[in-house]
């Protein structure tokens, strides 16, 4: 029998085995370079609460269309906080930016409306409103109500204040002559302002209704207002009687202004009446000090000028007084009023706001002065008058708490009593004492000279009493009627009247002939030696036939 050798091969030949795995290598990383070529952004989305999301169920929607799907829902490390992390189709990637929103779309009741009804079979899911912001963003924050407007809707976004919310809610409709043209988007509150904020928006095109000069105001439920004419009683549409709502309009007698471009801040009125109590939105803030009473000034008084109001007090800063380092005795209490150009008929504007103000530091160099006025003797209201005073002393520029000074002048009541005081200054300051010694010193010679006199007038009464005196007063009667006696002679009845009469007669008569010959020498010169012939009478010359 005979030995079978194997035959031993030193070549090497590929095993069709490892065909698989490389297979399977090469699907494996094209899968992983396809995924990540092909896969979307992940992001983290903030909520307060994870009120009907769950991972790998919940999705996310853009007009309906999944666009996603969340991934992971946790706690934030503060514990306050739902974290959800969702992955997105690569589609979606442009739509994340700095301002795109999310929201979770679950079934809500409001006062408004009835909306994600159809979540209570499907499932709450979340919902994308792409922004116009920074693109790259990947961490958001949700918000817990759903907007009422589209991001990249047509119109413009305006933000209104007011001190009370009164009853106007998230979801209110906005009107202009009674039809609907937008809608309160959200309430909030600022504690550092007080004030309560609203996120308006107005569709487009009426959103070119609303300019510089619109107002708006509260049109919620009924007004009634009685008066001695009867009962008025305002209400508008259906809807804002019932669920609230804000209308807005132009105002009267103010030129139309500038489109509203988003986030112009308005003031929400509590009433139309209101508006029309204090219908203007610029103001220019000023200070006046005034060191009489106050008693009858209240925030709201008046401010005028020669008659015109131009403005209102805002408050008396008594607080700002007492904390004040500068405070004395006697200190003038400081008043903070405005001033609305809108008054003026000039407009409504802020860059007229600082053309009042520079108007006014004209007008104090030019004795500008700001005083209080009695508006009512019955219930002793004051209001603050403006107007020029030439004879004013000459003020310096000043501030008070941020604010220029108006320099004010006493008048009425308190006028008097400082003119009043004045006169007693002056009295005061008068040198009395000194006048008083001299008055005294004067009436002590007075009383010298009166004694000397009451010696003379004595010495001059025994004279008189004397027997000499008597009959000298005698002889001189005697005498004075021997003057009448004598001129008694003279008067024209008696004879040497007659006599000294035709006396003077016969004088006249001798110089008129003395002139007669004077008037004859001075024409003849001869006359005293030849005789003077008279002329021959004139005859008179016949009439021309």
């Amino acid at each position: 029998m005979s030995e079978m050798k194997p035959e031993i091969s030193t070549g090497r030949r590929f095993n069709p085995i490892w065909v698989v795995p490389l297979v399977a290598v090469v699907i494996g990383l094209y899968m992983v370079v396809h995924t990540k070529l092909t896969e979307g952004p992940e992001i983290t989305i903030n909520f307060s609460t994870a009120e009907g999301l769950e991972a790998g169920k919940t999705r996310l929607r853009y007009r309906d269309v999944d666009i996603g799907v969340v991934e992971s829902v946790g706690l934030s490390k503060s514990m306050e906080d739902v974290i959800v992390t969702a992955k997105l189709d690569r589609s979606a990637t442009d739509m994340l930016r700095a301002d795109t929103r999310f929201w979770v779309v679950r079934a809500r009741v409001g006062a408004g409306a009835i909306s994600g009804l159809g979540t209570l079979l499907s499932g709450a899911y979340i919902q994308l409103d792409p922004g116009k912001g920074k693109p790259g963003q990947r961490i958001f924050t949700g918000l817990e109500v759903p907007p009422l407007t589209p991001a990249d809707a047509p119109g413009v976004r305006l933000v209104l204040y007011s001190e009370d919310a009164g009853s106007v809610s998230s979801g209110d409709a906005i009107v202009y002559h009674g039809f609907k043209v937008g809608r309160i988007e959200s309430v909030t509150f600022d504690s550092k302002t007080r004030q309560v904020r609203y996120d308006a928006f107005i569709d487009a095109p009426y959103n070119d209704l609303v300019t510089s000069s619109t107002r708006f105001w509260n049109v919620s439920g009924i007004a009634i207002n009685a008066t001695a004419a009867g009962i008025n009683v305002v209400t508008g549409s259906l809807d804002t009687i019932l669920l609230g709502g804000v209308a807005f309009d132009n105002l009267p007698g103010l030129p139309t202004g500038d489109k509203a471009q988003s986030g112009a801040i308005y003031k929400l009125n509590a009433s139309y009446a209101e508006l029309e109590e204090d219908p203007f939105q610029y103001r220019a803030y000023f200070i006046m000090r005034f060191t009489q009473s106050l008693r009858g000034l209240e925030p709201g008084a008046p401010v005028e000028y020669r008659g015109i109001q131009i403005g209102r007090v805002q408050r008396i800063l008594m607080k700002e007084l007492a904390l004040g380092q500068n405070v004395v005795s006697g200190s003038a209490i400081p008043v903070l009023v405005y001033l609305e150009p809108g008054r003026l008929g000039v407009g409504d504007s802020p860059e007229l706001v600082e053309f009042m103000k520079k108007t006014v530091a004209r007008g104090l160099k030019n004795g500008l002065r700001a005083s209080l006025q009695t508006g009512n003797l019955l219930t002793g209201k004051l209001y603050v008058s403006l107007d020029f005073y030439p004879d004013a002393e000459p003020a310096a520029p000043e501030e008070y708490e941020g604010y220029v000074v108006i320099p004010s002048i006493p008048s009425g009541l308190g006028r008097l009593e400082q003119q009043v005081a004045t006169l007693l200054d002056n009295i005061n300051a008068l040198p009395l004492g000194t006048t008083v010694t001299e008055i005294n010193k004067a009436l002590a010679g007075l009383d010298d000279t009166l004694v000397a006199m009451t010696a003379t007038m004595g010495s001059l009464q025994g004279v008189l009493d004397q027997d000499s005196t008597r009959a000298m007063t005698a002889e001189l009667n005697a005498t004075l009627a021997e003057v009448r006696k004598a001129m008694a002679g003279l008067s024209p009845d008696s004879a040497v009247g007659d006599s000294l009469t035709s006396s003077l007669y016969e004088l006249n008569r001798t110089l008129r002939n003395i002139e007669e010959l004077t008037r004859t020498l001075s024409d003849q010169p001869n006359a005293l030696l030849f005789p003077v012939d008279a002329p021959a009478d004139p005859t008179p010359e016949a009439k021309a036939q």
